[in-house]
């Protein structure tokens, strides 16, 4: 996807990329334009179906209408840190083009009667690019940079408040939630980059405001013959497009939303870019990040590595999701080294079920989507790793996620 109403400046990244998109280029290509009445605007959004690009997929009028009409002065937040490690698209967008963010951040204040707004980040190359942007930003509401340390719940909505507020990026139990009371008590909308920046879009051309909303930018990545990549891709596409662009075509399944959407195996080239459509199938969108497995991956061991990575990044604020991840990950783990009975595969079963819906945020049920969908996509691999040993396994698995690690282009 190219043109005037795309994020990226060519429809596929795979290499690094050269410069920030500064002011005066910003302008040439329609940013910043005058701002509409908030009624306008959010009708826009409204019929042109956006959603969320954090990973939930909220609708993104309901968001900011709720923000809107709750009582007091709202604030909002452009939440740009990353938690998955298979993700690169709003570290990518804040480095280089910070201006349609703070563009969509203006444009958000303007809908929720909004006067200040934070950017929230932990990558340093991603916050000096916000600052020269800042340095040269041309309107009158007041926008911070907040940086904080890069962990899988940082960018939780609950945790970004609390770390804008002083204190540990760790969620919080809800109610309330953000919109009722965020930012020192403030009704608050937090905000994922990529959704501000098709906001932007939106607003400078209202024309392609459907397209505009239903794109994806999708980071793409798996085994060494492959590609790793930054896409954008219009609504609908076939995974198997994404994977023949990178050169996953022969992929033998995908991990889908970074670790949050669970993996999908035979059938995975039928899945298309669509939120309502994936859940159907029992997986998630999430973040947009594609992980392709090679018929020489191991789903097993992807999936350890991925509940393994859950486990070591809970914010051990939640006793069922500390317990829970880690019974998940270390019986998995029995599993992948062929010490489990089959007792361990029916924990399995019942965990998966039980776990999702108890944490204060979405790990707990990352972890359980990731083991659910292995039980439902691989029990033959899951019966052939309690008997023999797995030629596709190599050795011990890490907890870091680096399996899953795609470096900025």
């Amino acid at each position: 996807m190219t043109g005037v109403h795309s994020l990226l400046p060519e429809g596929l990244l795979t290499g690094a990329t050269t410069g920030t998109e500064d002011l005066a280029r910003y302008l040439d290509r329609g940013g910043y334009g005058p701002l509409p009445t908030p009624d306008r605007l959010l009708g826009l959004i409204d019929a042109a179906g956006l959603r969320g690009r954090g990973g939930a997929g909220f609708p993104a009028a309901v968001k900011l209408r709720s923000v809107r009409d709750a009582p007091g002065q709202p604030v909002v937040v452009a939440n740009g840190e990353e938690g998955e490690p298979g993700s690169v698209k709003d570290r990518w967008l804040l480095r280089h083009r910070p201006h349609v963010v703070l563009d969509g951040l203006r444009l958000a204040a303007a809908v929720t009667g909004a006067a200040r707004g934070w950017v929230y980040l932990s990558d340093a190359p991603a916050e000096q690019a916000v600052l020269r942007a800042l340095a040269e930003w041309p309107h009158d509401l007041r926008v911070d940079v907040v940086r904080t340390e890069h962990t899988y719940v940082a960018g939780e909505e609950t945790a970004v408040v609390r770390r804008i507020d002083g204190g540990p990026a760790l969620p919080t139990a809800k109610p309330p939630r953000p919109f009722e009371s965020g930012v020192g008590g403030a009704p608050t909308l937090v905000a994922n980059v990529e959704t501000l920046a098709r906001i932007a879009l939106i607003h400078a051309r209202p024309g392609t405001a459907a397209a505009v909303a239903g794109a994806h930018l999708m980071t793409v990545s798996g085994g060494a013959d492959g590609t790793a990549a930054l896409i954008e891709a219009p609504a609908g596409t076939h995974l198997k497009v994404l994977a023949d662009l990178c050169g996953h075509g022969t992929a033998a399944a995908v991990l889908l939303g970074g670790l949050f959407g669970g993996l999908y195996g035979e059938g995975w080239t039928d899945l298309r870019l669509d939120h309502d459509r994936l859940i159907a199938a029992g997986g998630a969108l999430g973040c947009g990040a594609l992980h392709f497995l090679s018929p020489r991956d191991c789903p097993v061991a992807v999936a350890t590595e991925a509940v393994g990575h859950l486990a070591a990044q809970s914010a051990r604020q939640c006793g069922v999701c500390v317990s829970g991840t880690r019974a998940l990950a270390g019986t998995l783990e029995t599993v992948g080294c062929g010490e489990a009975g089959r007792e361990a595969v029916e924990k399995l079963h019942r965990w998966s079920r039980q776990l999702p819906g108890r944490g204060a945020c979405g790990l707990l049920d990352a972890a359980a989507r990731t083991v659910g969908t292995l039980l439902a996509h691989f029990p033959d691999r899951l019966d052939a790793h309690r008997s023999t040993d797995c030629p596709d396994c190599d050795g011990d698995i890490p907890e870091d996620g680096r399996r899953f690690t795609v470096p900025v282009p």
